[in-house]
């Protein structure tokens, strides 16, 4: 018995999944560019309508923004994102820190039981820019990039419903973390997390979730 053809739309929905797991496990973080037209047609294997209709797809949930002459930038985590932020905005920093440190060190447990070796290789590369901004002094830059570390952790997990929730939250997250360390960074907030990495690359679950579970009991809200 012969298949059906793949139908077109079902290509489309394919890419639009692929692509929306880049987006919501952390590989494209919130306000990144993503690559290029040319660039997804490569390396997805699809035509460049398909890969159009995508991004225009993703443009109209709100996951995308697309600037004509400059490329597609990631404007949120998830279609709940927004939302989350808007909802939970007036939320107790601490609050904010219980819920995520429920999900963290689930994932962070999980994580070293199924990393990959890509996983590994981008907890090192976030980890790098985490200290990397820290030691410049620039306080967005570090929260962004230590969002995008925690936010690679629950990716790691291989737990979809983890992702998604945790990037659901990412924009309150952030703020909160914005908020806790204000405009300058001070050295007694700072957090080693190579040993958080470390446990994970151990395949040690239990000291993976302790290390995890000490970034929030020690602080109203953690700094990362």
């Amino acid at each position: 018995m012969s298949m059906e053809p793949v139908r077109r739309e079902a290509l489309s929905d394919q890419v639009i999944a692929r692509l929306r797991r880049q987006i919501t496990s952390g590989a494209w973080p919130v306000g990144s560019r993503i690559p290029t037209e040319s660039e997804l047609v490569e390396q997805l294997g699809v035509a460049r309508n398909t890969v159009r209709e995508a991004v225009r797809a993703l443009a109209h949930t709100g996951l995308l923004d697309i600037r004509h002459g400059s490329g597609s930038y990631v404007r949120a985590a998830s279609e709940l994102a927004g939302m989350m932020r808007t909802r939970f905005e007036s939320a107790e920093t601490g609050d904010v820190a219980d819920v995520r440190g429920a999900l963290e060190v689930r994932a962070a447990r999980l994580a070293a039981v199924r990393r990959t070796p890509e996983d590994l290789e981008r907890l090192d590369d976030l980890l790098a820019q985490r200290d990397k901004a820290w030691a410049e002094g620039d306080t967005v830059g570090f929260v962004n990039a230590d969002a995008a570390f925690h936010l690679a952790v629950v990716a790691a997990s291989h737990n979809t419903v983890l992702a998604e929730l945790h990037a659901d939250l990412g924009e309150v997250i952030r703020v909160s973390l914005l908020d806790h360390f204000g405009e300058a960074l001070r050295p007694e907030q700072f957090q080693d997390h190579g040993r958080l990495v470390a446990a994970i690359r151990d395949r040690d679950a239990e000291r993976a979730a302790r290390e995890s579970g000490s970034y929030t009991d020690c602080a109203p809200v953690p700094g990362g």
